[in-house]
């Protein structure tokens, strides 16, 4: 079980990633330059939040063009497990990894507070320590997190069941007013078709041991270890 934490220009929680899995999880961790162009038998790919290269252009624009982001396709291809958290959900859409795209948020200002996100669904590496419609409390931290597709896009998503967390309220509500960004239909992560690679806005490596108060994203990576020790 190996996980490899993705260093882009500008990261800025890729220590967070590490200590994580590392020191919480208790697993192996390779840090990943961006000039990298082998992932050295990672298992896991965490891309982490941020300002890939500052944001220039727009969020994640320019980290698609990063060196390590083709071994990282061809890994995600190959079935690998690919985990994008705020900057890095915003560089896994930008590099086509995951359909859509994130957007300044509603209210065009940058957001950083605890928000509630319910567990739509429980059947992907990233959740199946989850309990569906469990409540997590999760903090974000983003400008540009307003998630945008084409209804067509959205229903496909639906349909494939690919909308993994959605903003909600305590009591896992689907309001506009729990939505802190004005994403689509309150999408709060997604995954692919293939179920190996999330992006989700949220933090859950901000909130994964007691010691912050609130332990509630440990369990997103729980998940990646326990599906990791199965294969």
């Amino acid at each position: 079980m190996k996980f490899g934490v993705v260093v882009l220009p500008g990261s800025n929680c890729d220590h967070d990633a590490v200590h994580v899995t590392r020191d919480v999880l208790g697993a192996e961790v390779d840090v990943l330059w961006h000039k990298e162009t082998h992932l050295r038998g990672v298992d896991c790919v965490i891309v982490p939040g941020g300002f890939a290269y500052g944001d220039y252009l727009r969020a994640g624009a320019l980290a698609k063009f990063a060196p390590v982001m083709e071994p990282i396709r061809r890994h995600a291809i190959a079935g690998g497990l690919v985990f994008g958290i705020c900057n890095g959900f915003q560089v896994l859409t930008e590099a086509g990894l995951l359909p859509g795209a994130l957007m300044r948020n509603q209210h065009l200002r940058f957001l950083g507070r605890d928000v509630f996100i319910r567990v739509e669904e429980t059947d992907t590496p990233f959740t199946c320590e989850l309990e569906r419609g469990a409540i997590l409390r999760v903090p974000i931290a983003h400008g540009e997190g307003n998630y945008f597709a084409d209804e067509e896009t959205l229903d496909e998503l639906e349909r494939n069941r690919q909308v993994i967390f959605r903003y909600c309220d305590a009591e896992g509500r689907l309001t506009a007013e729990s939505n802190p960004n004005g994403s689509a239909r309150n999408i709060a992560g997604i995954c692919n078709a293939a179920r190996n690679v999330l992006g989700m806005m949220p933090h859950p490596e901000r909130c994964a041991e007691a010691l912050l108060g609130n332990t509630d994203g440990l369990g997103v990576f729980r998940s990646i270890a326990a599906a990791m020790a199965r294969v």
